[in-house]
This record gives structure tokens, C-alpha cells and sequence, in this order.
């Protein structure tokens, strides 16, 4: 079913500078985004609510490419949420989570290009037969049609893509790309986390653990999820990336925590700023050894955001 206006009913618009939920654990008021609710045509109870944050005009041929893909799911017993304008990702997530009718939360990017058209219905089928998942996601893979920055983009940096797994695999890797969460559990651990800018993943990584459940990546399934496209692109997001890190570092030290780069591997216990220092600058000696460029170089972008973030971010400027 190709993608057309006719095959949805929109079922809600809501434009407003708030929105209720009262399940968050850690709450930042404030923003304005516009919320639109989807529903395929014949859909009255959806199993799955697929929340969609976007900012900006710029993301418009992102999003309709997405929206295009998840009509031609075989799977259509969803709604989609879009949250629009919400500058604050966590915010605008857990606005669509409160609005959500569905059992399970599907949480996508509005760049997202999923891998398969049967991939939200195994996703669900997997979840719903594993009550002990709290969070599943799925490899990264690198799109044959990649050119060639982006595909030495995607090849160097660290958790850029993940390998297809045979079996439900433990991971640090289940990320927002494309992660599926029952609802209950999103609620129980108390959503997103407003506060932070960045940082997002691991923290809720972290607390659905906590909680008992597991965070997984879900075998023979895979989206793409691309890194920017141009060189300005990539030095804008590597420097904001740091300079964010350096707000999370300064204001929000205790929600920070440690990555892993493969599935199946144990998140550490989270290291001081000199540990972190020392290992940083070991990284950057490893990719000048290796001839790794873009690592090297989005390192160092990373590092010139973070120096001036830390010496000039308020805590109320971002």
C-alpha cells in the first residue's frame, strides 16, 4: 500500500505550550509543539502507538519518507503521534506517550528508514511473547545506496551501526531510531527525562534495568539510520553534541552513564571526569594510529563543543 492521504484518518490535533503527564519522573515545563494522532483507515483500537518527535521544516522529506514506509507495514494495527516543534526530544516523547492509546510504545526518528516491511509486526510479536523485555531495538545497518561519506561515517565512529543478531540479544544498543517499549513499563520507570538534552539512551537504558526488565536487540531485524549527509551537517552535529554533553556534565553530573559499543557486553559502572579524560585522549590517539579520520575528527568537533559548553552554558540556556 503505497503512502496517500486517503489511507488515513486524523484523529486529533492538539496545539498547545504543555501538555499532561503526570508520570514523569523528572518533568521540564515549558516549550509549544503541535501533536497530530494518525490512524490507518479501518483502525479503531491500535495494539501499538508509534511516537514520531520533529523539529522543523527541514526534517519535512524525512518525516514523509518514514510516514511513507509505515504504510506499507503489513502490520497496521497502530496509530502514529507526531509531535511537532518540541525542541526538547524527551518532552515531546513523553507528550506522545500520554496521548498514547496503544499497549506498546513504538519511539522512532522522524530520519528513520525502516529495513523491512514486516519489521513492526515481528518487533510486537517478539515483545508480547517476552514479558520480561523493557526495552527492544534493532541492528543498524549501513544502506547499500550510502555514499561514500556516509558510509566511512557509519564505519568509524562507535555505535554509528550494530550487526544483525541471530537471537534476543542483550544490548546497549537498543536506542531511539527505532526502539519498542510496553507502556506500563515506560510509565513505571517514569519516562523520559526532561532535564537532559543529551544523554537520552542510556538513561532510560539504565532505568528500565533497574526496574527489572531487559533491554535487548531483536534478531534478523534492522532499520538504517543514517549520520548527516554533508560536511557542514556533520560539524554541526558533532560540536552541538558536545556542547550539550558539557551541559549534562555541569548541571545533571548523576544522570550521566557509561556506554557500551557492542551487544552483548555489560555497561560499567560509571567513571570519574578524569578516568573519562584519560580514556578520551587514548581514543584519539587510537584513531590517528588506525587512520580513522572522521573518528578523529568528530572527536575533536565533540571536544570543541564541550570546552565551550561547560565554560559558557547557563542552566537556563538550553
Amino acid at each position: 500500500m503505497a503512502f496517500n492521504s486517503i489511507n488515513w484518518h486524523i484523529r486529533h490535533i492538539v496545539s498547545n505550550g504543555d501538555c499532561a503527564r503526570p508520570f514523569v519522573k523528572y518533568r521540564k515545563d515549558g516549550g509549544t509543539r503541535q501533536i497530530e494522532i494518525r490512524l490507518p483507515i479501518g483502525v479503531t483500537t491500535p495494539q501499538v502507538s508509534i511516537i514520531i518527535p520533529t523539529v522543523g521544516s527541514r526534517r519535512a522529506q524525512h518525516l514523509q519518507n518514514l510516514l511513507a514506509q509505515l504504510a506499507e507495514q503489513d502490520y497496521h494495527a497502530y496509530e502514529i503521534i507526531l509531535i511537532k516543534g518540541d525542541n526538547r526530544q524527551g518532552r515531546a516523547i513523553n507528550c506522545g506517550a500520554a496521548l498514547a492509546r496503544g499497549a506498546y510504545l513504538l519511539i522512532l526518528d522522524d530520519d528513520t528508514q525502516l529495513g523491512s516491511r514486516d519489521l513492526i509486526g515481528k518487533m510486537v510479536a517478539l515483545v508480547v511473547n517476552h514479558p520480561e523485555i523493557g526495552m527492544a531495538g534493532v541492528a543498524n545497518l549501513v544502506p547499500p545506496s550510502a555514499s561514500r561519506f556516509v558510509r566511512r561515517l557509519m564505519q568509524e565512529i562507535p555505535r554509528r551501526t550494530s550487526p544483525v543478531v541471530h537471537a534476543i540479544t542483550d544490548s546497549d544498543l537498543a536506542e531511539h531510531p527505532c526502539c519498542l517499549i510496553p507502556k506500563k513499563i515506560f510509565y513505571q520507570v517514569g519516562g523520559e527525562n526532561e532535564l537532559i538534552p543529551r544523554g537520552l539512551d542510556p538513561y532510560l537504558r539504565q532505568e528500565i534495568r533497574r526496574a527489572g526488565y531487559r533491554v535487548v536487540v531483536l534478531p534478523e531485524l534492522f532499520i538504517h539510520h543514517l549520520p548527516p549527509a554533508t560536511w557542514g551537517k556533520f560539524i554541526q552535529q558533532f560540536y552541538r553534541n558536545g556542547k550539550m554533553a558539557a551541559y549534562v556534565n555541569k548541571y545533571y553530573p548523576e544522570f550521566l552513564v557509561e556506554l557500551t559499543d557492542r551487544h552483548n557486553q555489560d555497561v560499567p559502572p560509571r567513571r570519574s571526569i578524569a578516568r573519562r579524560s584519560i580514556s578520551y585522549f587514548f581514543r584519539l590517539l587510537q584513531a590517528i594510529f588506525t587512520g580513522k579520520f572522521f573518528f578523529l575528527l568528530s572527536s575533536v568537533l565533540y571536544l570543541i563543543g564541550f570546552g565551550i559548553g561547560y565554560l559558557t552554558l547557563g542552566p537556563d540556556d538550553v
